[in-house]
């Protein structure tokens, strides 16, 4: 009998040595398959270590259900496993309602299966702390789970975290239905005296009158700013100056602004995890990737109020002064079903974003597909982007898009306001003035859009060198390509609604080759601005080119060449 156990346990032992060595090659397999294909020089982003300690915030006194505040449990089991040198933090199946959670260093913070930690929507719990918000130096409250100057922290398992944004979040009545607004102005909070914008207290209201870009610019004290904690709404996930940080698994859903947010981070893993938040919520980003170094975002999915994944490096003067760029960045393998944009770059890129890598990635029904933008004053570089095989649906806007008037409001908001795209003075470059250079793109298609490509620089500092390769674009507009040089298209199908299917204003060194055009109607081609030149187009299928390629007068002679 004895030795039948014995022979059992080894068999045992021999079976679950057998699962580790075979997860262990599995996991060394998808590392290799992710920096695959990189186009440029990125150490291996290191993964942090975390002690085997282990302790289930439930030893510390967590009760589950959802009405009694753990935010003491889970205080005391950090506390507890940080004094050990680290380990991980256990929240096991049920339902954890708590306050605000500040992780340490060598610290894992886990959630199994079915566990749903709720964070209190009692504003008095998030005290006000020094952050950065939307590129600027400010206070804001506290975030839910947050994090500073710590090394291997993660945050993993297959729980959900809720924000509980509704407490925090104005909302405009067009975004909701009757009944659903009828129910929100019930629940309390004032309206608007217009009738249009519902805010939770009169103390957000107040805040938002002084808000530039939801930032109060004017306010310099603490004081002055706990006048208006109402409004301070924080972002969900900040994790400030870390190294080594894993997000692995876990979903999480309405924020009460950007819901994770690393800032000056180095070596930064996102993995299998979900962020999911109402499509009205206001400023209710996925990802919000700023300043940070060496990061790879893989294999997760998104579902949000505003841009999905996106790249920053602060705003302006700040943002410059502070001088990090976000760098050596990989974006593989995700979803994003909703957002004003799939993967965006800006518009608070002062710092520079440099060294990005973008591929097999889905957009279904995004605002915009790939979105770029930024604004005179910002300044900052944007350079070395290199973005392969996406695929996009029934984008409502724009499939690609570089527009460097951004103002502020989303694409759709700008087109139905009718923003214009020109101003009638051009001001000197200067370190003010940003600019975007060597972009690759190849291997896109896009089902169903309002515009395909929007090319967008400005006249004091064209988009230069960008590069298009393999594009298929079915759209009720083209592309429009204005202020930009050393452009190069390759096989680029369009599948268009209006005519002309592609319109270059002001271009230098554009050369097209290979254009193929479904509609049929002419002109296939529009060309203006005084400032164009050297445009060459080869292969583009014209069958009559005296009417298919319609030249402004202002166009200088000899600058368009057909082949």
């Amino acid at each position: 009998m004895k030795h039948s156990i014995t022979t059992f346990a080894l068999l045992s032992l021999s079976l679950f040595s057998s699962d580790l060595v075979s997860q262990t090659l599995a996991k060394n397999s998808r590392t290799e398959e992710l920096y695959k294909g990189i186009e440029f020089k990125m150490d291996r982003v290191k993964e942090p270590v975390i002690p085997a300690n282990t302790v289930s915030i439930v030893d510390f006194g967590a009760v589950s259900g959802g009405q009694v505040l753990c935010t003491e449990a889970f205080s005391k089991a950090i506390n507890a496993l940080s004094a050990k040198g680290g380990g991980q933090v256990v929240v096991p199946r049920g339902t954890w309602f708590t306050g605000p959670i500040t992780l340490k260093s060598n610290i894992d913070l886990h959630t199994k299966a079915g566990a749903l930690v709720i964070f209190s929507g009692d504003k008095n719990l998030y005290p006000l702390v020094s952050t950065s918000f939307e590129g600027f130096n400010t206070y804001r409250c506290s975030s839910p789970v947050n994090g500073r100057n710590l090394e291997n922290v993660s945050i993993t398992g297959d729980g959900i975290f809720d924000g509980t944004g509704d407490a925090w979040r104005a909302v405009k009545k067009e975004k909701l239905t009757e009944s659903q607004w009828k129910k929100l102005v019930a629940s309390g909070g004032i309206v608007h005296e217009n009738g249009k914008t519902w805010y939770p207290s009169e103390q957000f209201r107040a805040g938002e009158k002084l808000a530039e870009m939801n930032v109060p610019r004017q306010l310099k004290t603490k004081e002055e700013f706990e006048k208006i904690r109402d409004f301070l709404r924080p972002v969900m996930i900040s994790l400030i100056s870390c190294k080594k940080v894993l997000i692995d698994g876990p979903t999480f859903q309405n924020s009460p602004a950007w819901c994770i947010h690393p800032l000056l981070c180095e070596d930064l893993t996102v993995r299998n995890t979900t962020v999911k938040n109402p499509w009205f919520s206001q400023n209710g980003d996925g990802i919000d990737i700023e300043s940070c170094k060496n990061s790879v975002v893989y294999d997760s999915n998104f579902d949000v109020g505003d841009d999905a994944i996106c790249i920053k490096s602060g705003k302006d003067k700040e943002g410059r002064d502070r001088g990090v760029p976000n760098e050596n960045l990989i974006i593989k393998n995700c979803v994003v079903y909703h957002g004003h944009g799939g993967v965006t770059v800006g518009s608070e890129m002062s710092g520079g974003v440099r060294n990005m890598h973008v591929s097999n990635c889905t957009f279904i029904g995004t605002d915009v597909g790939l979105r770029f933008k930024s604004n005179r004053g910002r300044g900052g570089v944007v350079e070395n982007i290199y973005i392969s095989g996406v695929e996009m649906i029934n984008i409502p806007a724009q499939a690609i898009s570089f527009d460097l008037y951004y103002g502020g409001k989303s694409v759709l908001e700008a087109m139905e306001e009718g923003d214009k795209k020109s101003e009638p003075t051009i001001p000197s470059v200067s370190e003010a003035t940003p600019q975007f250079k060597n972009i690759f793109i190849r291997n896109v298609n896009c089902k169903g859009a309002f515009q395909g490509i929007f090319l967008q620089g400005l006249p004091e500092m064209n988009l230069r060198n960008v590069q298009l390769e393999n594009i298929r674009m079915e759209a009720n507009i083209g592309m429009i390509c204005v202020d930009a040089a050393e452009v190069r298209i390759k096989n680029l199908t369009l599948v268009t609604k209006k005519s002309p299917a592609i319109e270059i204003k002001n271009g230098r060194d554009i050369e097209m080759d290979g254009v193929s055009v479904g509609n049929g109607a002419s002109p296939v081609i529009q060309l203006s601005g005084a400032k164009s030149e050297k445009i060459l187009l080869k292969n583009a299928g014209l069958t009559n080119p005296q009417e298919q390629v319609k030249i402004g007068k202002e166009v200088p002679a000899n600058a368009v060449t057909l082949k």
